[in-house]
């Protein structure tokens, strides 16, 4: 089995005051994405199939990346519901203690629970992953990319979050020899 390489790769920062949910809400980038796309560009394969969020923080980058991008829905970020575009510190502290008792799932009021966006990011993986004949660039949301990263590296569930995974990087990994997965390098 020939090794397969995979870049996932975040969005650039947005243009959205910090502390302010945004989840699925489709924001701006902070700068021209023109910056971004160069400096990534120098680190992905070329003739990669690129797969991304169709929101438009992923979807220019995407495009100034290749001409030829496959949208997934599946890819957006969680859907926060009743906090989008809120301060989290207006948010209803019983809501956010819930929350933090049970990450994965408790469902935010009119949005989803992580474990449902996990659901159907891992959903598009096993459609686009599973039948990619080459190297395959993911431009999707942290929470989306983390959970791509935790399940294909093995880790515990509580550990996806933890994955580092900044704006306007990429996670590289690859597969070996018995099928597994593992970190080849990140770059910004």
């Amino acid at each position: 089995m020939s090794a397969r390489r995979l870049w996932l790769v975040r969005h650039p920062p947005v243009a959205v005051e910090r502390g302010i949910c945004y989840g699925r809400s489709d924001v701006a980038l902070a700068a021209p994405v023109a910056a971004a796309a160069a400096t990534l560009r120098d680190k992905l394969p070329l003739g990669a199939t690129i797969l991304s969020s169709p929101l438009r923080r992923c979807a220019e980058l995407a495009r100034a990346l290749s001409d030829t991008v496959t949208f997934d829905h599946r890819l957006q970020e969680m859907d926060f519901g009743d906090w989008e575009m809120r301060r989290y510190d207006t948010l209803p502290r019983a809501d956010i203690d819930l929350w933090s008792a049970d990450v994965w799932g408790f469902r935010i009021p009119g949005g989803e629970s992580a474990a449902d966006m996990a659901a159907r990011a891992w959903a598009a993986w096993e459609e686009w992953g599973a039948s990619a004949g080459g190297d395959l660039v993911v431009v999707a949301h942290g929470g989306p990319l983390r959970v791509m990263a935790g399940r294909l590296l093995g880790l515990p569930q509580n550990d996806w979050l933890d994955i580092a995974c900044p704006q306007g990087a990429c996670i590289k990994l690859e597969s070996g020899p018995d099928g597994g997965w593992r970190r080849s390098e990140t770059a910004k």
